[in-house]
């Protein structure tokens, strides 16, 4: 089994071209796919703010500077605009790309609490996040492009199997996966598609992982190592029911990682 591989954009810059380049690298390189995330800022390692660039913004200047990759949203948090709002912008983008998106929904968890409350949005109980989450999709599908649906909730996962064209799964085992793809298979229409995300360390050589390794400190979730290892281990969750992979270069401004990607995929 084979699995397309995307990358997620560096959102959290002040100069949209950083994002910009590299999903032109990403195109050059052949990578199947780039998203963007949603949110409306982050906190650095140094505990100091990091701007965030507007999500549908960035999805609509990436469309206007690539001609071939698909992009996504990874995910749209249905809190943040009204459903038909959303729906609007993901038709924009739909127009703006030729038909190259993938809209991915999600109905927002507890990493994004700080900065619904900071800027005055209500963060909402677990329902009523499904709720939001359900008319936001209900709005973007059928409009020419999938919608998927980000979240580990089983709630959700039903919802997705029953209401959208695909599900992401954020982090997590390989066994973890596979037993969520195995019951959304059970559930789902064919061509739904699954797709596994997670954040990746790559280097050329066994010394220049180091040297990343010691910049980053990655977490032990990270997944790292040259291509050829990645792609030894990103090939569990394809094995497990992964159609889709989409990694976040810890590094994720350096544009060189598209090439390494690139290795990644043709070792997959």
């Amino acid at each position: 089994m084979s699995a397309r591989l995307g990358l997620t954009l560096p959102s959290f810059v002040r100069d949209p071209e950083v994002p910009i380049r590299v999903a032109r690298a990403a195109e050059e390189a052949g990578l199947d796919a780039v998203f963007c995330y949603d949110h409306l800022f982050r906190y650095g390692a140094d505990g100091q703010r990091r701007p965030a660039i507007e999500a549908t913004t960035l999805l609509g200047a990436v469309a206007a500077e690539t001609s071939t990759i698909m992009i996504g949203s990874l995910v749209a948090r249905a809190t943040l605009r009204p459903p038909a709002q959303l729906a609007a912008a993901f038709d924009t983008v739909q127009r703006i790309s030729g038909g190259r998106l993938i809209a991915t929904i999600g109905a927002g968890d507890s990493e994004s609490l700080d900065e619904m409350v900071t800027f005055g949005y209500d963060f909402g109980t677990p329902a009523t996040r499904a709720t939001a989450l359900e008319a936001a999709v209900t709005a973007a599908r059928g409009n020419g492009y999938p919608v998927w649906v980000g979240g580990h909730l089983r709630a959700l996962r039903e919802f997705a199997a029953r209401s959208a064209d695909g599900w992401n799964a954020w982090g997590g085992s390989v066994e973890h996966f596979a037993t969520h793809v195995d019951e959304i298979r059970a559930a789902a229409p064919d061509g739904f598609a699954c797709s596994w995300g997670g954040l990746v360390l790559v280097g050329a050589d066994d010394a220049q992982v180091t040297a990343k390794q010691r910049r980053r400190s990655p977490s032990p979730e990270v997944v790292i190592g040259t291509p050829e290892r990645v792609a030894d281990e990103l090939r569990r969750y394809v094995d497990a029911g992964a159609e889709w992979l989409v990694v976040g270069p810890l590094d994720a401004s350096d544009p060189a990682n598209c090439a390494l990607l690139a290795e990644v995929a043709a070792h997959l």
